[in-house]
């Protein structure tokens, strides 16, 4: 198994910036690729991320390209989102998720293992 925990989440004015951490921690080996996703309040869990477990091939959603970027620290098992510019619809809560298989897609189905979630509020 693989255990992972978001940190790095808080409150942020509208323009703001924040950085996430995803650490991952047990069977590391086994991971191929990492996602990042959000779910807003009333709304389903959306892809925001993902990345390839060696930091190839990053992908974002088009609501974030230009503003974040996902990259991955091998070394400290981590993966990070950097989020510039942030919106007050970025508002939810950001999850991170692993998978054993394949590159970071934006499927949630394909991801096998999931944090508890991190808050960000963005203010406008």
């Amino acid at each position: 198994q693989v255990q992972l925990v978001e940190s790095g989440g808080g409150l942020v004015q509208a323009g703001g910036s924040l950085r996430l951490s995803c650490a991952a921690s047990g069977r590391t080996f086994s991971i191929s690729a990492m996602g990042w996703f959000r779910q807003a309040p009333g709304k389903e869990r959306e892809f925001v991320a993902g990345i390839s477990w060696s930091g190839r091939s990053p992908n974002y959603a088009d609501s974030v390209k230009g503003r974040f970027t996902i990259s991955s620290d091998n070394a400290k098992n981590t993966v990070y989102l950097q989020m510039n510019s942030l919106k007050s619809e970025d508002t939810a809560i950001y999850y991170c998720a692993g998978k054993i298989a394949g590159r970071g897609t934006p499927n949630v189905s394909e991801y096998d293992n999931w944090g508890q979630g991190t808050q960000v509020t963005v203010s406008s």
